[in-house]
């Protein structure tokens, strides 16, 4: 496990681990009664391990601001539970709800009629159940979720090199038809960030549609069990990234959960990097791709020391001034390795032209290089969208959200010929 965030409170210390991408809280009394001479196991100090749902992906700590307090407040989340607020006391070891997103009925699942519009989680994540001595809370407040209607099961994917890759992979019980269904995996992989796999309303509709959603954790991101994930997919193993990317896309195929002819892609920003290297390596495993303001151009865009982020993403992708990093970039940039004549997946790249941090032009030159070197034929499939007002985050706003996702799920329907479904 590794250490992602900390929160110092009077007579408490509160600890967010990160456990292969999934989120761990536990908190400590003050002061630590304990010779700290030596080097000590967090054991040791006896810790309350949070209770917290089976299904957690996410966990945001909230508005912790008063010193006193001995209740640390958190917001929990996966993609079968919508958000839920929850204040834990740490002195009592005890948790209470303090609000669940409600969800309209309407929404979910096929058989509406038969669906309560939330399922009572009893589940105990494992990081709690393995340990004794703690109490909680027994009332009648229970977090609640729809796992009973969609499934979320966590796999792990052996990359090229044997490393087991986690895999999330959500799809609708009663819509999923094995080998039959299609599907998009999303992937990051980048600065050692987690995958946000939290609660999005939005992929109700395609879950209900029968398609499956995945998330794959791949190196370079902090999905790993400790630091040594995000290295070990940064600077001169960056390719690591991308080959974890194709082998969780080979296994949703090989294992039966994608249509083999019916499997896209989704990334934004860095995490372009491996999906637009994945496409110039195994052009065919995909069907489309989603590139939100990508990062494709790599090598040029190192070479200019005059924009924002240059210089720091030198620790992270290499400084192609160097010989040697050159070489390493260049080996995967998705700009500089788009094969002659090669037929390529529909692909749907946004930019924006107010983007402070990946320039509207890296998009722009990948998909006009795409068009010219490609067949002919699958390069009409291309499509660049631009904004003219948002910037590396979007335009904002729920309405702004709820546009941009129709857009992005009817390219992926009509690149999959299932607009009729």
């Amino acid at each position: 496990m590794s250490i992602c965030d900390m929160d110092i409170f009077n007579g408490h210390l509160v600890l967010l681990f990160n456990k292969k991408g999934l989120p761990v809280l536990c908190s400590l009394n003050l002061p630590v009664e304990n010779d700290c001479k030596y080097q000590i196991d967090i054991e040791d100090l006896k810790p309350w391990y949070f209770p917290m749902p089976s299904t957690t992906c996410s966990a945001v700590p909230g508005s912790n601001h008063d010193f006193m307090s001995t209740v640390y407040r958190v917001v929990l989340s996966s993609p079968v539970m919508p958000d839920v607020i929850v204040d834990y006391d740490m002195s009592k070891h005890v948790y209470s709800i303090v609000h669940q997103e409600e969800v309209n009925v309407a929404s979910v699942g096929q058989s509406k009629s038969n669906i309560p519009i939330f399922e009572n989680e009893n589940k105990i994540q494992e990081a709690y159940n393995v340990r004794n001595g703690c109490t909680i809370n027994s009332g009648s407040q229970r977090w609640r979720d729809f796992s009973h209607v969609y499934c979320c099961r966590r796999e792990e994917v052996f990359s090229y090199d044997g490393v087991g890759i986690p895999l999330t992979i959500v799809y609708s019980i009663e819509s999923w038809k094995k080998g039959k269904s299609p599907g998009i995996l999303l992937g990051y992989g980048a600065y050692g960030e987690v995958l946000d796999k939290s609660w999005c309303v939005n992929r109700l509709s395609l879950l209900d549609r029968g398609w499956v959603v995945a998330f794959a954790d791949v190196r370079g991101g902090g999905g790993g069990a400790d630091s040594s994930w995000h290295k070990s997919g940064s600077g001169s193993n960056k390719q690591n990234s991308i080959y974890d990317f194709v082998s969780c896309g080979q296994y949703l195929v090989n294992e039966g959960f994608v249509h083999r002819d019916q499997l896209g892609a989704i990334g934004c920003s860095a995490g372009c990097l491996s999906i637009g290297a994945a496409m110039n390596m195994y052009p065919d495993l995909f069907r489309a791709a989603i590139l939100k303001v990508p990062f494709l151009d790599i090598c040029n865009t190192l070479l200019d020391p005059s924009l924002p982020l240059t210089i720091l993403d030198y620790e992270e992708f290499g400084n192609p001034q160097v010989q040697s990093q050159f070489n390493s970039v260049f080996k995967y940039s998705p700009y500089d390795n788009i094969s002659e004549g090669q037929c390529y997946p529909s692909v749907m790249v946004t930019a924006a032209l107010n983007d402070s941090r990946v320039g509207v032009w890296e998009g722009a030159k990948w998909v006009a290089k795409v068009r010219d070197s490609t067949c002919s034929n699958c390069s009409r499939a291309v499509l660049m969208k631009t904004s003219m007002i948002g910037g590396h985050f979007g335009e904002g706003g729920h309405y702004g959200q709820c546009d941009e996702a129709a857009y992005e799920y009817a390219f992926l329907m009509k690149a999959f010929g299932i607009l009729n479904k």
